[in-house]
């Protein structure tokens, strides 16, 4: 092998091996995907058949990404139109000043349902080792003055749909064993729980119905088939998408809008649009 052709074939290598590392850098963590997907919910009233739930979910406002994605993300988000929407946690990195800050500029072009808007807590809403409780009642003020109704193990109904909030499962506050005790099983019920781990809990009193998490951002780069080598959970099978709890619990896991640091691969950011119908 002459020296043109070594130095060729190096270019050629180099060039194969770069593109990857740049894809999941610079190209595939604002590559956003609409997830679009029907909710068969029992007991739904049937003025809500054909109505449009938005589930926007780690937003991770921080340092690590030009949080400016997120506002156009927002904006592109609007034209579904969405009656209900809900934020399932992890508003911030670290919730530090500066995020908090950052937070209120982002909130300020938030998604709002017509009907209702909804919201839970994440781990990284807590702060320092998920343990700072004031820095999560910071983030829900921000939340809420942003249009929000923040749900922190209590419910609320909205034009006939139940919102039930868990707060996270590894802050402090994770308690829903109260709410979960006298559930109405005979409403529409939907939970928003942030980890999905929470879902092998002895918390759920016969719960059937539709439980919308995220935390996992679908471990963020994965082979499909092969490996999700960096999953947060105990459950190695709660990944993202829709998971089939087979006792009557429907789980959906969004695979984040934010990101944890800046790189994807084969796993786009997501918000997921959901079409209410009567089971």
């Amino acid at each position: 092998m002459d020296r043109k052709t070594f130095l060729k074939r190096l270019f050629q290598i180099s060039a194969v091996a770069t593109f990857p590392m740049l894809y999941s850098w610079q190209v595939e963590p604002f590559w956003l995907e609409f997830v679009e997907r029907k909710m068969p919910v029992r007991n739904l009233p049937a003025n809500l058949e054909g109505k449009i739930l938005m589930q926007i979910s780690d937003l991770h406002v921080g340092t690590r990404f030009d949080w400016n994605f997120l506002i156009d993300s927002f904006q592109k988000a609007k034209n579904y139109n969405p009656d209900f929407v809900v934020y399932t946690g992890d508003f911030v990195n670290h919730g530090n000043a500066e995020e908090r800050e950052d937070l209120k500029k982002v909130m300020s072009h938030a998604v709002l349902g017509s009907f209702g808007t909804f919201g839970i807590l994440g781990n990284h809403d807590y702060g320092t080792d998920w343990l700072e409780t004031k820095v999560a009642d910071e983030i829900c003020k921000i939340a809420e003055n942003s249009g929000i109704m923040m749900l922190r193990n209590q419910q609320k109904e909205s034009h006939g749909l139940n919102f039930i909030g868990f707060e996270d499962l590894w802050s402090p506050n994770f308690a829903p064993q109260e709410i979960m005790k006298n559930h109405d099983p005979s409403k529409a019920n939907i939970i928003l729980c942030h980890n999905p781990d929470a879902c092998d809990k002895d918390i759920w009193n016969g719960y059937r119905g539709w439980i919308l998490s995220g935390h996992t951002h679908g471990g963020q780069c994965c082979i499909p088939g092969i490996i999700t080598p960096l999953l947060p959970v105990k459950n190695r099978r709660y990944t993202s998408g829709e998971i089939d709890l087979e006792d009557g619990r429907m789980l959906y896991i969004n695979r984040a809008l934010g990101h944890s640091f800046q790189v994807r691969f084969m796993v786009r950011p997501e918000i997921t649009v959901f079409t209410l119908t009567q089971v």
